[in-house]
This record gives C-alpha cells, sequence and structure tokens, in this order.
C-alpha cells in the first residue's frame, strides 16, 4: 500500500514539473538599444543586470535567447509586458 502511495506521489510531482515546460523567447530586432533591452529584463523578468545583459548580447549575436523558464501562466504576465514594450517574444512549450 505504502509502495502505490510512494508511485501516486511520484506521479503528481511529474505532473508539477510538466507545467514548468515553458520558455519565454526574447527575439532580435534592429530599433532597440541595449540598455533599453537590459532594464525590460531586469524590471520585467526580474533578472540581475548581469543576466539581462548577457541575455541581450546573445540575441545580439544569435537572432534569440531564452530568457525565462517556468509555467505559461507565470510568464504571461512577462510575455505581454515585453511586447508592450514593443519587444519580440514568445513562449514556447
Amino acid at each position: 500500500m505504502e509502495k502505490q502511495q510512494e508511485q501516486h506521489q511520484f506521479e503528481e510531482d511529474l505532473d508539477v514539473l510538466e507545467d514548468d515546460g515553458c520558455v519565454l523567447v526574447l527575439y532580435n530586432d534592429d530599433y532597440h538599444t541595449f540598455d533599453y533591452v537590459i532594464k525590460a529584463l531586469v524590471d520585467i523578468c526580474r533578472h540581475t543586470y548581469e543576466q539581462a545583459e548577457q541575455c541581450s548580447i546573445i540575441v545580439h549575436t544569435r537572432g534569440k535567447c531564452s530568457i525565462k523558464h517556468g509555467s505559461y501562466e507565470e510568464l504571461l504576465p512577462m510575455h505581454t509586458a515585453l511586447l508592450d514594450k514593443q519587444l519580440t517574444t514568445e513562449i514556447v512549450q
């Protein structure tokens, strides 16, 4: 009986992990400065300055960067706020 309870708890834990399976991706553009993007990532995504700076460099050189992992519900307000700042983002599963 105890083994069945452990298996059930394990399956519930996996469900929770799967809910966090989304990624917020930021795409490069030719309009915004590094400082603008860094400030947006710090203010909206709660990145440290260094983390935001690294993400902006990756976006510039590779064209895109995964800037945040989490559930869809957690990422949606950040996605919307970044779009409001005219930054191109997408939530990917």
